[in-house]
């Protein structure tokens, strides 16, 4: 493709609006947004529009999710609130004894491949929520797949990142960059094959990927590669309902799906946020900043030493969620001084792309979707476009730890779709993807819009910190530089990022309007992403 007479240089502030319809979706990838709201056009609820939102997804934004990922949603359904674990598990070969000698689960490769369960949940929730037949939902990716589609800004960024790390990974390159280098902004983008699977999925009904043609191509590929996975893992996974853990944050609760997210992380810096009165305080001051961070910080330490598969851990949502025990958290922060926090003596008594929609009829989804670190493990089926995520990175291997690796367990994961209510009433769709700041963008969104009145689409603007993995502090660079150069002088270890970063996550929003309002929407500018409805 010949290059344009311009630099793809952003100098400018380029605020979003929110949008108010009847119907909604907001997601990171505007072709995957209007692919939703072709079904709310043709008569489909929710979730036939978030399903094939979420289908699309997987061929326009590569880089973030694909078919061999895993998802989770939560859904108000009209009348209440359910929740919908998708993730896969540790194949049955998958044993600790695999990674004698190493010292942390692989990042890369078939070591880190754990079954995927993201088809599973369209399956499921069309079956549960479906008005349209499901093979329509998948006509908008199948189009973009075979026809082709123009390949957007930062999808080409994040695709020429991935290169140097997954060009030597079984598969990626014959499937990824075929000319050996990745698409440009703009370039015109076709992938046969991943159309054809995907036809041979919703002919099927997710069959031929759980237990026909592609699960047998999966299996074949694992087993000339040296992986653990095999079709029985396949046909023996399963999509499951679940109830969503929820907080109350001065009177509006969050909800999150329960262990193995992270979720649950969210949710508990609310409740050590909430022992503090930040009234009265700027909004993007350091004194805000500091208590928010803090509260992540120890929300992090239980998280990291006390969340698995919840079938393996030693404590309960419930006991994580106790208010007295946040509060009592809480009492570790000072005011004047980053501090450095363990996990806590848990009372026995008391962790990709997002997406919502919402429809005329009151239906709400949130729904997130991920290959993990971008395209996922790097392996990908040849002949399939089936890139599998890299999921089992999310275990540990330290003996008598709840998230050891083990078969036919579920790891640590860390997405997680969100949902908002008060007074039991649907409230908001609400996301932020990206790895583990996603928990920690939960919090600052929604404490924007709770503690000072922010809207949402300028509650999900606005500057972002981030822990990072390293214990840094990152401040993207709209942070006030006063507010920076304050928690550098609290102790924090500030690290100051460029744009664009990916570093910061990606939210939606979708909030309902009381009494038959309308919703409104909201889409970040982090993304190429877009709020649509009519």
């Amino acid at each position: 493709m010949d290059t344009p007479p311009f630099s793809f240089q952003f100098p400018y502030a380029s605020p979003r609006l929110p949008i108010f319809a009847r119907n909604v979706v907001a997601t990171s990838q505007h072709l995957a947004a209007t692919a939703g709201l072709r079904m709310l056009a043709k008569g489909g609820s929710a979730a036939d529009a978030a399903i094939a939102t979420a289908i699309t997804l997987t061929v326009v934004e590569p880089t973030m999710n694909g078919i061999g990922g895993d998802a989770f949603c939560i859904l108000w359904d009209g009348s209440k609130l359910v929740g919908l674990n998708a993730s896969g598990r540790a194949p049955a070969l998958m044993t600790a004894d695999r990674y004698q000698g190493l010292d942390e689960m692989p990042g890369e490769g078939w070591g880190s491949v754990s079954v995927p369960g993201c088809v599973s949940l369209w399956v499921e929730l069309h079956r549960q929520y479906g008005k349209l037949p499901f093979a329509d939902l998948f006509e908008p990716a199948i189009r973009h797949a075979a026809d082709g589609f123009r390949v957007s800004f930062m999808v080409a960024q994040q695709w020429d990142r991935a290169v140097a790390r997954l060009k030597d990974q079984p598969g990626w390159a014959a499937a990824f960059i075929p000319n050996g280098r990745a698409p440009q902004p703009g370039e015109l983008w076709k992938f046969p094959a991943q159309a054809e699977t995907l036809r041979q999925i919703a002919e099927s009904g997710g069959e031929a990927f759980y237990r026909g043609a592609l699960a047998a191509k999966m299996e074949a590929f694992a087993v000339e590669g040296g992986g653990a996975l095999r079709a029985s893992d396949l046909a023996a996974h399963q999509a499951d309902w679940v109830d969503p853990i929820g907080l109350s944050y001065h009177g509006t609760t969050l909800h999150e799906i329960p262990p193995n997210g992270q979720g649950i992380a969210a949710c508990m810096a609310l409740g050590i946020l909430e022992n503090f009165d930040i009234t009265g305080f700027a909004p993007d001051g350091p004194e805000v900043a500091h208590l928010r961070i803090e509260a992540m910080k120890l929300a992090f330490a239980d998280v990291h030493r006390y969340v698995a598969d919840p079938k393996h851990m030693d404590v309960t949502s419930a006991q994580l969620l106790d208010k007295a025990y946040l509060k009592s958290r809480a009492k570790l922060i000072n005011t004047r001084k980053a501090g450095q926090f363990g996990p806590g003596t848990i009372p026995k008594l008391s962790g990709t792309v997002y997406l919502g929609t919402a429809d005329e009829h009151g239906m709400m989804v949130s729904l997130i979707q991920s290959n993990y670190a971008g395209f996922g493990s790097g392996v990908v089926v040849p002949g399939t476009g089936i890139a599998l995520q890299n999921r089992a990175a999310g275990f540990t291997l330290q003996p008598g730890h709840p998230n050891v690796v083990a078969p036919g367990k579920r790891p640590f994961h860390t997405i997680i779709p969100g949902f908002v209510t008060k007074d039991g009433k649907p409230l908001a769709t609400f996301g932020l993807m990206g790895g583990g700041m996603q928990p920690q963008g939960h919090m600052q969104v929604l404490s924007r819009i709770v503690d000072f009145g922010q809207n949402p689409q300028a509650a999900i603007d606005a500057p972002r910190w981030r822990i990072h993995e390293s214990g840094d502090l990152w401040l993207e660079p709209t942070m006030p530089s006063t507010t920076a150069e304050a928690l550098q002088a609290l102790g924090h270890t500030v690290v100051k990022t460029s744009w664009p970063s990916f570093d910061f996550g990606s939210s939606q929003i979708i909030w309902r309007y009381p009494d038959g309002g309308p919703y409104l929407g909201a889409s970040e500018s982090r993304r190429d992403g877009a709020a649509v409805g009519f």
